[in-house]
Parts: structure tokens; C-alpha cells; sequence
């Protein structure tokens, strides 16, 4: 099959023909449609995420959308012909879907939505998962709490605010002054970062009490902001790119909680992977009612211009989610 494949970090992913693998235990044989390319790919290829464990020559790409062909012993739920998509592959031993076809754990996968074409699938599972991990699995969202999302335009940021308008929070979005139209579009309040204090805000939404949950997509001083923008006693921050160093003071004070999500444990470790199914199953069933969709790109990239896709992604230039269709 055709694949691509990294040989080196910091080299160009590679258009090669490498054997295609065979489902084994738990497994299930994807035929491979499309490929979601997140900020995290481009750092694998360049060597720069070590907690992703892998080692090239490698075949890259987290998320996928595609149809089953074969089903390896023991496998329920799945049969020939079944249109799936997950976040499966690419960290660890685990082969990536930038390849006509993948082996990957029938857990880690769910029927694709009906209302959307493979290209749209494949931009959901990373993001879908990152996002249900930190509201709903950590903070417990729900109806009547006020919840701040960062970065609210991102991958995740996007998913995040329409996941806490389906549970009935009352949701604001942080993001730049020419993205607020977007924000408005996904029934969200948005907040310009550039020009609004974290102590106006709070007083213009909350009226100084701050908000039940604030979810950081962004990171570094985007976390700090978190701290003083929650409620106190109650209030809980969630992030997923909680890796820097950080005074906890702000928190302490209210006596507030925070959650850290890292979505690649179950893959990493083997551990709790059937609940990555249960959330697209559950992601798969908002998105059929109408109540969440994904920002896509536009821009249509193939396994032969794949590294113009990590450049678009690089680069901020994307008008959403990038996706690679594999398969012509």
C-alpha cells in the first residue's frame, strides 16, 4: 500500500510502498478516506513531542475517517463495510492513517456520523476527545454554569464551546477581534483577548464571581488568565496544554480545582481505550441532531501534497480543520 512515511524528524514526510498490515487480535482493517492533520502532527515530524513515543521510520497521522474491510478475531460491534472514524494511530508503535489502510484497535473507533462526509470525520476525533475529556469527564458540565473557553476558534476550542452549549452552559469564547463572527456563528459570546482585561470580563459576565469552568486550549499565560478568571470555592480550570510552570496562588485563593487532559494516555498505555469509543459514539449522536459540526479548511490535500498541509497547519493560514483525503 502507499503510505507516508517519516524516516527522520525534521525530513519530509515520504511517499513509500510498505507492506499492508493484517488486523490481528482486536483489530479491525480501516481502508483509510481521510486524514486529520493537527498542530500535534507537524510537532511529531519535527521531533519536538517526546511524549508522543515515536520512532521513524514512522508513518504519521492521528485522527481518521474510512471504512472497514476486515474484522481480526474477537471483534463485536464492527463488520465489513461499516464506516468508522477514531483517533487511533500515529504516536507510539501505533501506525499512523497517513496510509491506504491501518490496523487499529476496534476501542478506539465509532461509527462516523451520518451527516458527514468522510473529509469531515476525520477532522473531529482528536479534538472531540481532547475537549469531552476536560468538560465533561473532569469538570462534569452542565446546565446553568457559565463556562469560559480559550482559544474558542482552535481545534479543540471550537468543539469545546458547542460540547458545553449541548449540556445548557451558558459559554463565552476567548479569540482575536476578526474571529469574533466566527465565535458568534457557533452561539457563543466572544471575548476579545487582545483589548479586554481578565478583570473586566469577568466583571462583564460574571459579575465578578467568575466562571464554573474555563477551559485553556492555548496554554502558557493563557493558564494564568484561567486562575484568576474562575469562581471561587466552586470553580474548576481545565487544560490540555498544562506543561509549563506555573504559580498556583490565583487558584489557591479561591479555592478553586484544576484538571490536566492528556488524550494520548489510553493509546500510549493501552489503558481505558474503549472510552475514547463511548465519546465519539456520544460525538457522533450530537453531531447527527445538528448540535456539532467541525470548522474545516477548505483547501483539498492528497498523500502527494501532505507536507503542504503540515505547512498550512504551521503556519496559522488554515481556515479550520486540515484534512488529507487518502484515498482519491
Amino acid at each position: 500500500m502507499r503510505a507516508m512515511v517519516l524516516e527522520e524528524f525534521g525530513g519530509p514526510l515520504r511517499l513509500r510502498k510498505i507492506d499492508r498490515p493484517v488486523p490481528g487480535p482486536g483489530q479491525v482493517l480501516v481502508h483509510v478516506h481521510a486524514s486529520g492533520v493537527n498542530p500535534l502532527d507537524t510537532k511529531i515530524r519535527a521531533g519536538q513531542a517526546a511524549h508522543a513515543r515515536v520512532r521513524p521510520p514512522a508513518v504519521l497521522g492521528l485522527d481518521l475517517a474510512g471504512q472497514v474491510v476486515e474484522t481480526g478475531p474477537g471483534v463485536e460491534g464492527f463488520t465489513a463495510g461499516d464506516e468508522v472514524y477514531g483517533l487511533t494511530g500515529g504516536v507510539d508503535d501505533l501506525q499512523g492513517s497517513l496510509a491506504e489502510y491501518a490496523a487499529v484497535d476496534a476501542l478506539l473507533l465509532a461509527r462516523k456520523p451520518a451527516a458527514l462526509s468522510m473529509r469531515e470525520a476525520a477532522a473531529l476525533p482528536l479534538a472531540v476527545i481532547t475537549a469531552w475529556e476536560g468538560l465533561v469527564d473532569r469538570a462534569s458540565v452542565r446546565a446553568g454554569q457559565k463556562v469560559l473557553v480559550h482559544g474558542g476558534t482552535g481545534g479543540v476550542g471550537s468543539v469545546a464551546v458547542q460540547i458545553a452549549a449541548a449540556r445548557g452552559a451558558e459559554v463565552f469564547a476567548t479569540g482575536s477581534a476578526a474571529k469574533a463572527s466566527v465565535v458568534r456563528d457557533l452561539g457563543v459570546v466572544p471575548i476579545d483577548y487582545a483589548t479586554t482585561p481578565v478583570e473586566r470580563y469577568v466583571a462583564e459576565h460574571t459579575g465578578g464571581e467568575g466562571f464554573d469552568i474555563v477551559y485553556d486550549t492555548v496554554g502558557g499565560p493563557v493558564l494564568d488568565a484561567s486562575f484568576e478568571a474562575v469562581r471561587t470555592y466552586t470553580g474548576h480550570v481545565v487544560s490540555a496544554l498544562g506543561w509549563g510552570t506555573h504559580a498556583l496562588a490565583p487558584l489557591s485563593f479561591r479555592g478553586a480545582t484544576y484538571s490536566g487532559v492528556f488524550t494520548l494516555l489510553p493509546m500510549l498505555t493501552g489503558r481505558g481505550r474503549e472510552h475514547h469509543g463511548e465519546i465519539l459514539r456520544e460525538a457522533a449522536a450530537l453531531v447527527d441532531q445538528g448540535r456539532l459540526r467541525s470548522l474545516m479548511d477548505d483547501t483539498r490535500y492528497s498523500l502527494a501534497t501532505v507536507m503542504d498541509a503540515h505547512r498550512a497547519v504551521e503556519s496559522g493560514t488554515a481556515g479550520g480543520k486540515v484534512v488529507v483525503d487518502v484515498t482519491a
